[in-house]
């Protein structure tokens, strides 16, 4: 998903061609596609996402439209990597975010992921995942896109309690769920499930309802993440009004504990702080490519993007987006190079949050000096900190953050 506030940057040239560090090293980096679907039937109340629903729009933007726009981006991007001498990789994921990429017509969709396979290919085994909404999807539509050449859907469960739902403003019938994912995997996809916890007003009882009905399910893949409120959004106002209670860190770790215990149980393995799969070919390889610090084109409005250390990001308006597009001019707003710094802080803050560990040979001096409180205070694993690497146990995983911040520079 994309966020709705876009940083500052550095202007992005109309033509779109990247500085030469881009192409340094591409063919042994992995290439992947973000297309985002900026379209939601209603927004909820704890989004702050770039997206909008058909009164928000405004003219010039459509989303009868969307699917050529978004595949005039998909042609200009191959334009610019070949003209920046970034050599041709096919594209081992894509991934359709939103949004809601399921309000679009299945038939969208696969021409977007059409276009992009003429362009690049896909490589032997790519991961193609679309997010949906249980309530946006059919055996038809399901059926449509794994044909196209789909392999992967994520529904937006959230929770399996009504009330929880009604705080977040989410519409769907929880009682759609398990329909869905049985469409899907009748279409021959593979499952992941949402879920979100510490909804004001969630009791532990509903969370423990909550992931073991998306366990019941069967997925192959469940992400789990804490509820972030976000100043804007009209869940803060109710907070802020004093509408519903403030979110709990405490309750956070409890329910985040809860749920990986279940979910060991039920024989899923974490493998990024909140995502959990049933066997490594589960794990979602686009997200792993986000944080092993890939290489990824992000389609559509507000969407990101990185090649080789050079980071841009498109304007925020679907009609901004497409009059860009239709000009034959970058839709980008902004870019930044990344230096040497920034990189590495990076490259610690999101391989630090991965099961497979972060390798004490990448860090500075002053983060190898801090391995050894961090396996004092138990966060990190001592055997195999001890091998190398640094691997967080559940405490670390509960403060992640913290350890980042004892590993990097102060």
């Amino acid at each position: 998903m994309t966020p709705s506030a876009l940083p500052l940057g550095d202007p992005a040239p109309s033509d779109g061609l990247l500085p030469a560090q881009a192409a340094d090293g591409a063919a042994e980096r992995g290439f992947g596609l973000y297309v985002h679907i900026p379209f939601c039937a209603v927004r909820c109340g704890y989004c702050d996402f770039n997206t909008y629903t058909a009164r928000e729009l405004g003219g010039g933007a459509s989303q009868d439209e969307y699917g050529g726009t978004a595949q005039q981006e998909v042609a200009f991007a191959a334009r610019a990597l070949r003209g920046s001498g970034v050599p041709d990789r096919q594209l081992g994921t894509v991934f359709f975010g939103g949004g809601t990429p399921t309000l679009l017509p299945a038939r969208d969709l696969a021409d977007i992921l059409g276009a992009a396979v003429a362009e690049w290919g896909l490589a032997p085994g790519a991961e193609v995942t679309t997010e949906a909404n249980p309530d946006s999807v059919t055996p038809e539509s399901l059926r449509l896109l794994a044909d196209a050449g789909f392999t992967r859907v994520s529904f937006g469960m959230q929770s399996a309690v009504p009330h929880v739902l009604k705080v977040l403003d989410r519409t769907h019938n929880p009682a759609r769920v398990p329909d869905a994912v049985r469409w899907a995997r009748d279409a021959g996809l593979n499952v992941s499930v949402d879920l979100i916890y510490g909804t004001p007003g969630e009791s532990m009882a509903d969370w423990r309802r909550s992931v073991e009905e998306a366990l019941s399910y069967e997925p192959d893949h469940i992400s789990a993440y804490a509820l972030i409120v976000e100043d804007g959004t009209r869940l803060a106002r109710q907070i802020r009004r004093g509408e519903v209670p403030e979110v709990d860190d405490d309750d956070h770790a409890d329910k985040y504990q809860l749920a990986d215990e279940l979910m060991s149980a039920a024989g899923l393995h974490w493998y990024e702080v909140s995502n959990w799969a049933r066997t490594s070919a589960d794990e979602c390889r686009h997200n792993l490519a986000y944080w092993r610090s890939d290489d990824w084109w992000g389609i559509g409005p507000g969407a990101h993007s990185h090649v080789g250390g050079v980071r841009w990001w498109n304007v925020k308006h679907p009609a901004a987006y497409a009059a860009r597009l239709q000009s034959g001019q970058s839709p980008a707003a902004g870019r930044e190079t990344l230096d040497a710094d920034t990189r590495y802080l990076e490259d610690v803050m999101l391989r630090a949050r991965l099961a497979e560990g972060l390798p004490a040979s990448a860090l500075h001096a002053s983060g190898r000096q801090a391995v050894a409180g961090l396996i004092a205070d138990g966060l990190v694993e001592p055997a195999a900190a001890f091998a190398g690497t640094l691997r967080l146990t559940l405490r670390g995983r509960l403060l992640a953050d913290a350890v980042v911040r004892r590993l990097l520079p102060d």
